[in-house]
């Protein structure tokens, strides 16, 4: 793994000085959130969105147990570090975090970014951290195209093979 992308995945303590060095530096901070198991252009397109918010993005990727537990056995795809790797390799992205967590609350209480960036597939009524968000003043914005993209529906439909007499 190259330098650069590697110095961009940190752990919580790491993280939580990062981001404290860029509100020194007056940045703002957006934190976007998935399992990111099978990297589709519905996620370039939602980590660019999120960027196009302003400041410095955050990534945090659900740990491989934490897939588990949300998608099911055989999940996820690519270990953590793996879609770490990917991940940190995209311009847009500026840290990422693996967090062992079913959502990311204990991580916003942690870094309170000025922004939760989530996709989509969720209203700003739906998501699940919003009202931790807000306790703090943070904002949720909805970003990215619609939700025309899912790892579980390319893996139904491009990667499992037809069963026999279908």
């Amino acid at each position: 793994m190259n330098a650069p992308t590697q110095s961009k995945i940190l752990d919580r303590n790491e993280l939580r000085r990062q981001v404290a060095a860029w509100r020194a530096a007056g940045e703002r901070v957006t934190l976007a959130n998935g399992c990111f198991d099978l990297l589709h252009v519905g996620h370039v397109r939602y980590l660019h969105a999120a960027k196009e918010l302003g400041g410095r993005l955050v990534v945090a990727i659900n740990s491989d147990d934490s897939v588990r537990s949300l998608k099911g056995e055989g999940r996820p795809l690519m270990p953590a570090a793996e879609r770490a790797e990917i991940l940190a390799a995209l311009a847009d992205v500026d840290a990422i975090v693996i967090f062992p967590e079913r959502d990311v609350r204990a991580l916003i209480r942690e870094i309170h970014p000025d922004i939760q960036a989530k996709g989509t597939d969720y209203t700003a009524d739906s998501v699940p951290e919003a009202d931790t968000v807000r306790e703090y003043g943070g904002r949720v914005a909805i970003v990215g195209d619609p939700k025309d993209h899912s790892a579980s529906e390319i893996i139904r439909t491009r990667l499992t093979p037809p069963r026999a007499g279908k």
